[in-house]
C-alpha cells in the first residue's frame, strides 16, 4: 500500500471515531445523570390529598420519566403545618402547597392565604384575581423580600362553612363554640364568640368525638364527607364566610433555581392541572352533597342576620389594610372585584 492512501485511510478511520464518540457522548453523560429528588408537604391529610395533589404530582413524575422524582408528604407527616416555611426555608423540604396563612409565612400578604373573610364569593374568584387583577405580581414582591422561598402559583379550593356537632340557626349559636379553624378566619370569628381552636390536621375527628371541638370551620361539605368530618358532626351551616379558599404552591429558592427549565414548566403545568380539577371537583361536590348526602343536616342562619358578619367584614378589611402599604393595596384590589362584580350582575353576583 503506497504512504499517501494509508494516511488517506487512517485518517478516514479517526474521524469517524471521533465523529462516533461525539454523537454517543451527551447521550452517555445524560444517561449517568443523578436524578433529581423532592420531597414536597401539603397542608392535606391522605384521603384529601387524594384529591387536591396526587393526582398531579404522579404526572409529573411519570412525565419527569426518571429525569426527577417528587416524593410526597401529607399533612403533619414531616414538619407540622405551622413551620412548613421555615421548613422550607432551611431546605429540609423541597416544595410545599398550603396556604400562607396555616404556614406562617412572614410576608404582609399572608393573611390573604387561606380564608380572607368575604375576599371571594365563588372559586373563579381566585385565579381571576391572581391574573386579571394583578395579585399574582404582588406576591412575587411579598416572597421576592423573603429569602430562601420562591412563591410559584395560587388557586382555590372550596368554600368555609360550619359542620358541628349542634345546629347553628343564629349568630347566637356561634357563643362559645370551639372550632377548629385558619388563624386568620379565627380571629375574625372571634367577635361573635367563637373560641378558635389549632390542632394538627389528623387529630381533628377524635377532638370531635371527645368534646374537645363542638364543629369544624375550616372546609366545604365536600371535604366533610372525604376525610370523615360528616361521620362525627350532625350539621352543616349554609352561610360561609369566604366562598374559596386561597391556597399556593412554594418551593426552596435554591432547589427552585436548580431544576432546568422543562422540569420548572412541567411543575407549572401540573400545578395547573391540580388547580383545574379542584374547580370542578368542590364545584359538583358541594351541589350534589347538599342534595344527595346524607349524614349532615343543612340550617341556615337568615340573611338579615348573616348581613351583620358581611359588615364586620368591611371593617377587617380596613383594619388589615392599615397593616402595610402592600395590605392596602391587597384590600383596594379587593373592593374594586367585589364592585366589579356587583355591577356585572347575574350571575357574576345575585345581591
Amino acid at each position: 500500500m503506497k504512504k499517501r492512501e494509508f494516511l488517506k485511510k487512517a485518517g478516514a478511520g479517526t474521524v469517524a471515531a471521533v465523529t462516533a464518540t461525539a454523537v454517543n457522548a451527551p447521550y452517555v453523560h445524560a444517561q449517568s445523570k443523578t436524578p433529581i429528588k423532592w420531597r414536597l408537604q401539603t397542608y392535606a391529610g391522605p384521603a384529601l390529598a387524594a384529591h387536591v395533589i396526587k393526582p398531579s404530582i404522579d404526572a409529573f413524575n411519570k412525565i419527569a420519566n426518571g429525569e426527577m422524582t417528587i416524593e410526597l408528604f401529607f399533612a403533619d407527616q414531616l414538619v407540622p403545618t405551622g413551620e412548613l416555611f421555615r421548613a422550607m426555608q432551611k431546605g429540609t423540604i423541597d416544595a410545599v402547597q398550603s396556604d400562607d396563612d396555616s404556614m406562617s409565612s412572614p410576608v404582609d400578604v399572608s393573611v390573604f392565604g387561606g380564608y380572607f373573610p368575604f375576599a371571594s364569593r365563588y372559586s373563579l374568584d381566585v385565579p381571576v384575581l391572581f391574573h386579571q387583577y394583578g395579585l399574582k405580581e404582588i406576591w412575587e414582591e411579598a416572597y421576592g423580600e423573603v429569602d430562601g422561598v420562591t412563591w410559584l402559583s395560587a388557586g382555590a379550593w372550596d368554600p368555609c362553612h360550619f359542620n358541628t356537632v349542634e345546629p347553628i340557626r343564629s349568630l347566637s349559636d356561634l357563643k362559645g363554640k370551639r372550632v377548629f379553624t385558619f388563624p386568620t378566619a379565627g380571629k375574625f370569628l372571634s367577635q361573635f364568640g367563637v373560641v378558635p381552636v389549632t390542632l394538627p390536621w389528623e387529630d381533628i375527628e377524635v377532638a370531635v368525638q371527645t368534646g374537645e371541638l363542638d364543629g369544624i370551620a375550616w372546609s366545604g361539605i365536600t371535604e366533610d364527607y372525604t376525610v370523615g368530618w360528616a361521620d362525627v358532626t350532625n350539621y352543616f351551616l349554609t352561610n360561609n364566610i369566604s366562598g374559596a379558599w386561597c391556597g399556593s404552591y412554594f418551593a426552596n429558592s435554591d432547589s427552585w433555581e436548580k431544576l432546568p427549565e422543562h422540569l420548572k414548566t412541567l411543575f407549572h403545568v401540573c400545578a395547573d392541572s391540580s388547580h383545574y380539577y379542584r374547580q370542578h371537583w368542590y364545584w359538583g361536590g358541594e351541589a350534589h352533597l347538599r342534595t344527595k348526602g346524607t349524614k349532615l343536616k343543612l340550617t341556615s342562619i337568615p340573611d338579615e342576620e348573616w348581613a351583620t358578619v358581611e359588615n364586620a367584614a368591611a371593617k377587617f378589611w380596613d383594619e388589615i389594610a392599615a397593616t402595610s402599604p402592600r395590605a392596602a393595596k391587597v384590600v383596594n384590589i379587593f373592593k374594586e372585584y367585589a364592585a366589579t362584580m356587583k355591577k356585572a350582575g347575574r350571575p357574576y353576583r345575585y345581591t
